[in-house]
C-alpha cells in the first residue's frame, strides 16, 4: 500500500475555511487507498501571536516556558484538521509530536530530531485512520516538550516520510513551487520543476522562503523525494530530489537576503587558537555565524568579518565585545544595511566565466561587493540594502531570463 505524508503550512490553515479544504485534498487521497500522515503548522500568523502574547506578560525569555506555549498552536492545527476529515467521513486521529514518537534532544526552540518510533502511526494505519501529527515539536528525555526552531514543521514532515519509508512527502504552501527568484519582486521570476538537493538545500540556507534547510538535509540523507504545491491552486509545483535531468541552465536561482547584519571583529591579534575562541563563543550562545572572512595581515593583526541573521545581532555583538576585551582586539562594529545576493546552481563550479560574469553584471549596475563568498553551487555578493533588488533583477535577467529567450 502507497503511503504519503502532506505537510501543510500556516497559510495553508489560516481559518476554517482553509482548513476544511486541506482537508478536501487528503480525503481524495484517502479514499484512494492511501496511506496518509497529515502534518501541521499553527493556523496563520498563531505562533507570532503567541510570541507576542508571552512579550506582553513577561520580560523573561524562559526556553521552557515559551517551547510549552508555541506547541500548541500545532496541536490545535492537528485537532482541527481531524474533526474537519472526520466530518468528510474519513477516519482520523490527531498527535503530538509526543504520541507519535518524534524524540528530540538539544536546545529548547532549536531542538534536534533524535530518533521516531512510528509505531502508534502504523497501528492508525490498520485501523485504517488517517495520522494527523502535530508538527515542529518532539519529546525530550525528561518528558518535556522541546520544539525544532523556526520552519520545523517541514523537519516533521520529512523525518516521518523517512521513519515510515514513505513513498514521498508533499509540502502545501501558498505558492505553487519554488521560484527562480521571488516573484513578488522580479517580474521574469519562473516556477523551477525540478530542484536537487544540494540545490535546494543551498537556497534555503541563503535565505529563500522554500523549505527549512534542515530538512532538505534529512531529504537528501534519506532520499526522501519531496515536492512543493500549493494548497490553493491544483496542478505545478516543484520535485526535490536527487537528480534533476533535462535542465540546461547552469544559474537555477537569484536568492536576495535582507534578513542578515555584518559583524567585524577589528585588529585581532594574529596568533593561534584566536578564531576558535571567537567562534566557539558564539557557538556556546547558539549564534550561526555565516561568510567568515579574514582580512590579509596587517602588523601582527587582522580583522575578522562575518553575518549572523538580524535578530540575533545584539546577542552577537556581546559575544564579540567580550572576546575582544578578552584578546585585547581592537574593537567590534556591526552594520545592519547590508543584504546577500546569490546565484545558485548545480552547474555553476563547472563553469569558469560563472564568477567575472556575475561581478560584471553588478559592476554595470554600479553596485559595490563589500563581501564574497562560493561554494560548488553559489556565489554570494554583500551589497548595500538600498541596492539589493536592484542586484537581484539585473543576476536574474543575465543569468535566467537571457539563458532562457527563444
Amino acid at each position: 500500500m502507497k503511503t504519503r505524508v502532506m505537510k501543510f503550512g500556516g497559510s495553508s490553515l489560516a481559518d476554517s475555511g482553509r482548513i476544511r479544504s486541506a482537508a478536501e485534498i487528503v480525503a481524495k487521497e484517502a479514499r484512494d487507498g492511501t496511506s496518509i500522515v497529515v502534518v501541521v503548522s499553527a493556523m496563520g500568523k498563531t505562533t507570532e501571536a503567541l510570541l507576542s502574547l508571552a512579550g506582553e506578560v513577561s520580560c523573561t525569555r524562559d526556553g521552557r516556558e515559551l517551547d510549552q506555549l508555541l506547541a500548541s498552536g500545532e496541536q490545535q492545527s492537528a485537532a482541527l484538521f481531524s474533526l474537519a476529515l472526520k466530518d468528510l467521513g474519513v477516519p482520523a486521529r490527531s498527535y503530538t509530536g509526543a504520541q507519535a514518537g518524534i524524540r528530540v534532544a538539544g536546545m529548547s526552540m532549536d531542538a534536534r530530531i533524535s530518533s521516531i518510533d512510528p509505531s502508534a502511526v502504523r497501528d492508525g494505519f490498520k485501523k485504517g485512520e488517517c495520522a494527523i501529527v502535530a508538527g515542529f515539536q518532539g519529546v525530550g528525555a525528561g518528558g518535556e516538550t522541546l520544539t525544532l526552531g523556526r520552519g520545523g514543521s517541514d523537519l516533521t514532515a520529512v523525518a516521518l516520510a523517512a521513519a515510515l519509508g514513505a513513498d514521498d512527502c508533499l509540502v502545501y504552501t501558498d505558492v505553487d513551487g519554488v521560484y527562480s527568484a521571488d516573484p513578488n519582486r522580479v517580474d521574469g521570476a519562473r516556477r523551477i520543476d525540478c530542484l536537487n538537493y544540494e540545490e535546494c538545500m543551498e537556497m534555503a540556507v541563503l535565505g529563500a522562503k522554500v523549505l527549512q534547510a534542515r530538512s532538505v538535509e534529512m531529504a537528501a540523507k534519506y532520499r526522501v523525494p519531496v515536492t512543493v504545491l500549493s494548497s490553493f491552486h491544483p496542478g505545478g509545483g516543484t520535485r526535490v530530489q536527487e537528480k534533476c535531468v533535462g535542465e540546461d541552465l547552469v544559474v537555477r536561482a537569484v536568492v536576495p537576503d535582507r534578513g542578515v547584519a555584518k559583524v567585524a571583529v577589528l585588529g585581532v591579534p594574529d596568533v593561534p587558537g584566536i578564531a576558535a575562541k571567537l567562534f566557539g563563543g558564539l557557538a556556546e550562545r547558539g549564534i550561526a555565524v555565516e561568510m567568515i572572512i579574514q582580512s590579509t595581515m596587517r602588523g601582527q593583526v587582522n580583522d575578522i568579518a562575518f553575518l549572523v541573521k538580524k535578530g540575533l545581532l545584539g546577542e552577537a555583538i556581546d559575544a564579540c565585545r567580550e572576546v575582544a576585551r578578552e584578546l585585547d582586539a581592537q574593537g567590534v562594529n556591526f552594520d545592519v544595511e547590508v543584504g546577500r545576493v546569490s546565484i545558485v546552481g548545480a552547474g555553476i563550479a563547472n563553469h569558469v566565466e560563472v564568477p567575472g560574469r556575475m561581478f560584471s553584471v553588478l559592476a554595470a549596475e554600479g553596485i559595490n561587493l563589500d563581501m564574497i563568498a562560493s561554494t560548488s553551487v553559489s556565489i554570494t555578493c554583500v551589497v548595500a540594502l538600498d541596492r539589493l533588488d536592484d542586484a537581484a533583477r539585473a543576476l536574474h535577467r543575465a543569468f535566467i531570463e537571457e539563458k532562457t529567450k527563444p
